[in-house]
């Protein structure tokens, strides 16, 4: 048997050497796409084999642990590709452990990403605006230099001043004015710098906002005039196939010489893929995208900007820089230079439109980064009354408290057990995915939707589930509990009798979908050790929130607010019976989207903001729970499920006595 890991996917399990990689994928529940009966005649299975160490998953994958190239393999992969470990997946059999990355193309089914825009109300003031000039033509009475030229016409007409030209703009000026018979259109940032000219009048004008997450990114393309939302698009973060959490890519950084390389290049290449994504569904070319904000956790920030980030994964966790920056979009994926020796990537930058710039919004501390600071400008505690706590849940779960008195953030190691992994059958949200979960407390037998379907898989006869995501591990564990099949330490009572509880290898478990009502030919289950990584993680959330309590000085929260994709569709009353955040009314839990793409589109759409950010994210205080006195004993406390000591007045008419 060998260790078969997928990515994106995230699923995983043992599979018996000989077989191939597409029977180890339907083994596994992962879709790869193929029309060809696997006959290795359509093309259409391609994956990447992944090379080297994997501590987090203990395998060591390379590519002799397939069988050979197959010469039908050959007429579908260039050579391009089989340098860079493709393989077709219904011919490629497996000898060894080994790590797949799936590539979009190849995966039947997309994976869902869940960080769809907001409609918010944002004051328009872009840091790039466009100016419509015409010039007065050269002659041999009038020899002024183009630039010069264009410099009187725009401080004539516009009054803009001591403006400078980025280089390459000035390559061109001189054919784009004739071009367009001396008249052009000038993209000028921050009216200091002309970063683009076009011949003749061109009103539209085009910036992207992204997020870029540890598992997902998003990006909102927006129309820099009116601050419309003109498209969304979103992926799975590419670097996911390297590790699934930030300490597993910051090792990945560390143990590999390229490391860096491999990280940085897999986001660049994955943000110009997404990029001709947008542009092709708004109808534009990439390079009308004159202006771009980024955001992400500190680990993210760091692998987009080539820095190495394995300072940030010791202590005391410095970041390189915590100020936002502006940088060329092409000057991203080029080499760092160290004693005249470059490392890093070579590259042609982002596809953006090339004097444009990247704002990169700024980061807090090592582990609360630029997309925390996105969520503190679009929601402003700052400017509040109330105590409220933002909790941004994912893979890494971040904690914003206060409110315009004082503001503090932490960082807390939720691990990617709500994202669905290190779940026996977790999975990230895609079609098949198990997302609710109702078990009746007298029966207890088991009501659950998956993504895709509108029904429960009572009213259908093969709903046809694959695994459980996130929201659907939170409900069911909830559920588990308000039945009494498990009880306050999260431990699985001794339900002999009852046909869903069953002791498999040593551990208890319940099923929660019988094999027939699966895809994957067994039974989908919960098991003890799943529950034991849900109380983790939300015991490391919980008691993140109450160390800042005690520090902030307050008692209570007055408002709990859930941001994030995940944060979105989980249960909020599941997620308060599990005990992942203090006690609050009920009606003022609520979620608010990817707030951090919100903070991010802000940025975007207006230059207070930017300043906004730098001022406050460098205001608000960071708490290294890790050393707090109390973490240790509130985290032990918060296992219990909701908690071990602390009362829940909202939830008393819910809970169990």
């Amino acid at each position: 048997m060998s260790m078969v890991i997928f990515q994106p996917s995230g699923r995983r399990g043992y599979i018996e050497k000989g077989r191939t990689i597409k029977d180890a994928s339907e083994s596994l529940g992962v879709d790869i796409e193929g029309i060809c009966g696997e006959r290795g005649v359509c093309g259409k299975c391609k994956v990447r084999i992944e090379e080297g160490i994997f501590e987090k998953y203990g395998v060591v994958s390379k590519r002799e642990n397939l069988s050979q190239l197959k010469e039908s393999e050959g007429k579908y992969l260039s050579k391009k590709e089989i340098d860079g470990g493709f393989r077709l997946a219904c011919q490629a059999r497996i000898q060894g452990d080994i790590v797949i990355f799936v590539p979009e193309e190849s995966r039947r089914e997309k994976q869902i990403v869940r960080k769809e825009a907001r409609h918010i109300p944002i004051e328009v003031k872009p840091a790039v605006k466009k100016y419509y000039v015409e010039l007065p033509k050269a002659n041999l009475k009038d020899t002024t230099g183009d630039w010069e030229r264009l410099q009187e016409a725009l401080f004539k007409i516009y009054g803009l001043t001591n403006l400078r030209i980025d280089y390459q703009v000035l390559l061109v000026l001189q054919d784009v004015i004739r071009e367009g018979d001396w008249k052009i259109t000038v993209s000028v940032w921050q009216d200091k710098e002309v970063i683009k000219v076009e011949p003749g009048e061109v009103k539209s004008s085009f910036g992207l906002a992204v997020d870029v997450g540890t598992t997902t990114v998003a990006a909102y393309l927006s129309d820099l005039r009116t601050g419309e939302l003109v498209a969304t698009e979103s992926m799975m973060n590419p670097q996911v196939v390297y590790g699934e959490d930030v300490m597993s890519r910051i090792s990945f950084t560390i143990n590999r010489p390229d490391g860096l390389k491999r990280m940085n290049g897999a986001i660049i290449e994955g943000l110009n893929g997404l990029i001709g994504e947008i542009a092709s569904i708004a109808h534009i070319k990439t390079t009308d995208i004159v202006d771009m904000t980024i955001v992400g956790n500190t680990c993210m920030h760091h692998l987009f900007l080539n820095i190495n980030p394995a300072h940030i994964g010791r202590s005391p966790f410095p970041p390189a820089i915590h100020h936002s920056l502006d940088i060329k979009a092409r000057e991203f994926g080029m080499p760092a230079i160290r004693d005249n020796v470059s490392s890093g990537n070579i590259g042609a930058g982002l596809c953006i439109s090339p004097g444009a710039y990247v704002h990169v919004l700024p980061v807090e501390a090592g582990f609360v980064g630029a997309d925390n600071v996105a969520v503190l400008i679009a929601e402003t505690p700052y400017f509040k009354e109330e105590i409220e706590l933002i909790i941004d849940i994912g893979t890494n779960g971040e904690l914003l408290l206060g409110n315009k008195e004082r503001i503090l953030c932490a960082s807390c190691a939720t691990g990617p057990a709500f994202e669905g992994a290190e779940i026996r059958f977790g999975m990230r949200a895609a079609k098949g995915a198990i997302e609710k979960v109702y078990i009746d407390r007298k029966t207890k037998d088991v009501r659950f939707k998956v993504i895709g379907r509108e029904e429960w898989n009572d009213e259908v006869d093969n709903i046809g589930a694959k695994g459980i995501c996130g929201s659907g591990i939170i409900d069911g564990v909830s559920q588990l509990y308000l039945a009494g099949i498990i009880d306050k330490t999260g431990r699985i009572r001794d339900l002999k009798g009852n046909p869903r509880y069953r002791i498999e290898n040593g551990q208890a478990e319940y099923v929660i979908a019988w094999a027939r009502e699966t895809t994957i030919g067994e039974d989908i289950v919960i098991c003890q050790k799943d529950i034991r990584a849900v109380q983790l993680a939300k015991g490391a959330m919980y008691a993140g929130a109450k160390v800042m309590m005690k520090v902030l000085g307050v008692e209570r929260v007055d408002r709990v607010i859930l941001a994030g994709g995940f944060g979105t569709y989980i249960d909020k009353i599941s997620a308060a019976i599990l005990g992942m955040f203090p006690s609050c009314e009920l009606e003022h839990i609520y979620s608010i989207g990817n707030a951090a793409g919100d903070g991010a589109r802000m940025a975007l759409l207006n230059v207070d903001k930017r300043k906004e950010a730098d001022l406050y994210g460098r205001k608000t205080e960071y708490i290294e729970l890790t050393i707090e006195a109390d973490f240790n004993k509130e985290f032990a406390q918060a296992m219990g499920i909701p908690h071990m000591k602390d009362t829940f007045p909202h939830l008393e008419s819910i809970l169990p006595p």
